[in-house]
């Protein structure tokens, strides 16, 4: 239960809040990337450079679900603070750091920070507005996603050019600040939980040890590593076992972090299942076109974040066509279908066009942002709908670890297939320099080449990169499965009461 005698917030006054934390969140996910040179030549460590991306991944994918709990039993206000805090001064400690172990330790605390903000700001729209209502506020949510894609790397380049890589994280501190200052005085009308907070440690480690595990295995296969290396098969064996013992356990808490009577909801499940495939082929993308188009083309790393902007351009437009529709029609699934169907074709389209031909390219790739952003925040409407007020935390934070798991499943299985058709396609030296992790050495490899056997190279990359979008496509054929099975719901209308 909650207090009935709070006053109810105006939406507009915390809009500014949510955003704000939403772009941040997502900003630190790109922003990085393109100083990961710079910071492995101040800092000399190869070994642990990609664990500066994923290390922020996996935390803040784990922190999701237990804010989403947390939010439920104590108030999503404090909460959010405190996201928002350790973000901030995460990013303090980030700027600060001295040494590869001290960044990636940072960015761990980061992420978790992260999570919060994620997860808490999407659940309290849905404290606050109907379901009805609410695919045009989550649309917002998605136009900060976007945004962030494109301002990452352009900003992180040119602070990363013209200051220090640790710009990339001073930027967080009075933009951090003030979206807790702003969230503080905003948020103090939110409904506040009137139960006994009864907190499930079991199952939080449970789960921690689980999906950390889990991400951890994926994210190494994701960088070279085969599924038979003895460290992945153990990291896969501790997920396994995790997260068998946490469902057996959460069946019989008394206050369980992840109820698993959720997963016996139809309508929630196959809206999970289309949120992790839409994120699968969302995230992927945005890692793998960039470098399809230098590979291929021979452009620079501007020109090619420049390029992700159409992808990015897209998916605000579909979040907010697709919320648009859904608060006049009361119904998800036209929504979420119309998403489903129109991505396959769009990444055909991508993969049978030239890199060099950029209207067409950039036409392929505003439709797949378009059909992306038509299922994101409407999928995380219907989970909303779907279940009652007391799980509304729980409920919108699953979602949220969906799209992440999606996003991490998808980079680290696409990586992968990536250079298996590498090696397989002769290209053995190209494919090893990428196994040992770094980007760049394929780059090299690219301009080490000239005349016929740079052009004989690239012709073996384009063809890789097309055969590797193609199986991308037949993959969100998945996705299409799970909108087609989904039920048409009708969504509460702003003058009904969430039961």
């Amino acid at each position: 239960m909650t207090s009935l005698n709070q006053p109810r917030p105006d939406i507009r006054s915390i809009l500014f809040a949510l955003m704000m934390a939403v772009f941040l969140s997502a900003l630190d996910q790109t922003i990085v990337a393109v100083s990961m040179p710079a910071i492995s030549a101040q800092f000399h460590d190869f070994d642990l450079l990609a664990w500066v991306i994923s290390a922020y991944m996996v935390a803040l994918t784990v922190a999701v679900p237990i804010y989403g709990k947390l939010g439920d039993l104590y108030g999503r206000r404090r909460l959010m603070l405190f996201g928002l805090a350790t973000f901030t001064l995460a990013s303090l400690f980030c700027a600060l750091a001295q040494s590869m172990e001290q960044l990636v330790l940072a960015r761990v605390l980061q992420g978790i920070g992260a999570g919060g903000m994620v997860s808490v700001s999407q659940a309290i729209i849905g404290d606050i507005v109907p379901p009805r209502e609410r695919g045009r506020y989550q649309g917002y949510f998605s136009g900060m996603y976007a945004a962030a894609s494109v301002a990452g790397p352009v900003l992180g380049g040119f602070m990363t050019e013209y200051l220090s890589w640790r710009w990339v994280f001073i930027i967080n501190l009075p933009l951090g600040l003030a979206a807790w200052w702003v969230a503080r005085k905003t948020l103090v009308g939110l409904p506040v939980p009137q139960r006994k907070p009864v907190i499930d440690y079991l199952g939080t480690v449970l789960m921690i040890i689980g999906l950390t595990a889990l991400l951890l295995g994926i994210t190494e296969i994701g960088q070279g590593h085969s599924w038979r290396d003895e460290s992945v098969l153990m990291q896969l064996s501790v997920a396994l076992l995790a997260l068998v013992i946490f469902v057996l356990y959460e069946r019989r808490a008394r206050e369980p972090l992840l109820p698993m009577h959720l997963f016996a909801n139809r309508s929630a499940v196959l809206c999970w299942c289309t949120i992790f495939f839409t994120s699968f082929q969302a995230i992927s993308l945005i890692v793998l076109l960039p470098l399809r188009f230098q590979t291929v083309t021979g452009a620079g790393a501007d020109s090619a974040a420049l390029h992700l902007m159409p992808l990015a351009i897209g998916m605000p437009m579909g979040a907010y066509f697709g919320g648009r529709r859904t608060s006049l029609t009361g119904r998800y699934k036209p929504i979420i279908l119309a998403g489903a169907a129109l991505m396959p074709l769009a990444i055909l389209g991508i993969a049978f066009t030239p890199p060099e031909s950029a209207v067409l390219t950039s036409l392929f790739m505003v439709l797949t942002g378009i059909a992306s952003g038509l299922q994101f925040p409407t999928s995380l409407v219907g989970t909303q709908n779907s279940v009652e007020v007391k799980d509304m935390g729980v409920a919108t934070s699953t979602t949220n670890l969906f799209r992440s798991l999606g996003g991490a499943v998808g980079v680290a299985t696409m990586s992968a297939l990536l250079l298996a058709m590498l090696a397989g396609s002769g290209i053995a030296e190209v494919g090893g320099s990428m196994a040992e992790g770094s980007g760049n050495l394929l780059m090299d490899s690219l301009n080490a080449a000239s005349g016929p056997a740079l052009g004989l190279l690239r012709g073996q990359l384009s063809m890789t990169f097309q055969h590797l979008l193609i199986g991308s496509a037949a993959v969100s054929l998945l996705g299409l499965a799970a909108a087609l099975a989904m039920p048409n719901n009708v969504l509460r209308g702003r003058h009904d009461k969430d039961r």
